[in-house]
């Protein structure tokens, strides 16, 4: 794996830990897709650094666990914003 992607791949990791952005955050920060964003924390971060894996891992389980929370939110918000226009 080349050098800039191992770094990348802590750079992202580091920045979900301290802001804990889900992976679309960090991807459009980052200016990459949330593919490559997903790739490089769940797979290639594995290899470059087990202990930053860990810990990137489980503000990722929490994302997971509380999507289905965020999704309703934002489809209230849509239907509020609707009847609003009318």
């Amino acid at each position: 794996m080349r050098q800039e992607i191992q770094e990348r791949c802590i750079m992202l990791a580091r920045h979900i830990l301290t802001t804990g952005d889900t992976v679309r955050q960090a991807a459009q920060r980052f200016g990459l897709s949330k593919s490559s964003v997903h790739k490089d924390v769940h797979e290639r971060l594995r290899l470059v650094h087990p202990g930053l894996f860990q810990e990137v891992q489980a503000v990722m389980n929490f994302h997971h666990q509380v999507r289905h929370i965020r999704g309703g939110a934002a489809t209230r918000e849509r239907w509020r914003k609707l009847r609003e226009k009318q």
